[in-house]
């Protein structure tokens, strides 16, 4: 990929991703499952394969995720077009799983999130590792400010800064 390119792809994503508040819960999942999958990788190979990811994962449907079979799970093993690491795929379908549990509990994944909209970054870390699969400090941290439940997207300074800002993240509501 030329530079150009690269840069292209990243400022897509800052400019119109990156911290912007998500209310959707298949988004939501998918943004997990995307960090989850960054651990030990670039960002940029992860923007890279995102199109590969969504068809892989059905659309990051959460009910047909959790109900993959082990033939999914070769499936998904076989799949150049994602990372091929068999504790990811096992943690994108039992985190599915747990969503499930979740959306049944609470109404949604955002409305479990907006729950606990309040904790601090280690509370969060620490409900994280309690609740789902493959969630250490950093994709944590990463999915949360990603998604606006954490601040420091972007400096006060970046212009995307005050979009995110007009669309009321739960970081700025405490």
């Amino acid at each position: 990929m030329q530079s150009e390119e690269k840069k292209a792809l990243h400022r897509n994503y800052h400019n119109n991703f990156y911290g912007f508040p998500l209310h959707d819960d298949s988004e939501l999942f998918c943004r997990l499952i995307l960090e989850i999958n960054q651990a030990g990788l670039s960002w940029e190979t992860i923007l890279k394969k995102e199109a590969s990811f969504r068809n892989a994962y059905s659309g990051f449907d959460i009910q047909k995720v959790a109900a993959y079979t082990d033939a999914d799970r070769t499936r998904l093993l076989a799949d150049a077009g994602i990372i091929r690491n068999k504790l990811k795929i096992e943690a994108a379908i039992e985190n599915a799983k747990v969503i499930l549990g979740l959306q049944a509990e609470f109404g949604s994944f955002e409305k479990w999130l907006e729950h606990h909209h309040h904790l601090t970054k280690e509370e969060w870390v620490k409900l994280f590792k309690k609740t789902f699969r493959f969630t250490g400090g950093e994709i944590v941290n990463e999915f949360l400010m990603s998604t606006g439940y954490l601040p420091g997207a972007h400096a006060e300074t970046c212009p995307i800064y005050k979009e995110i800002l007009k669309q009321k993240p739960m970081w700025a509501r405490r």
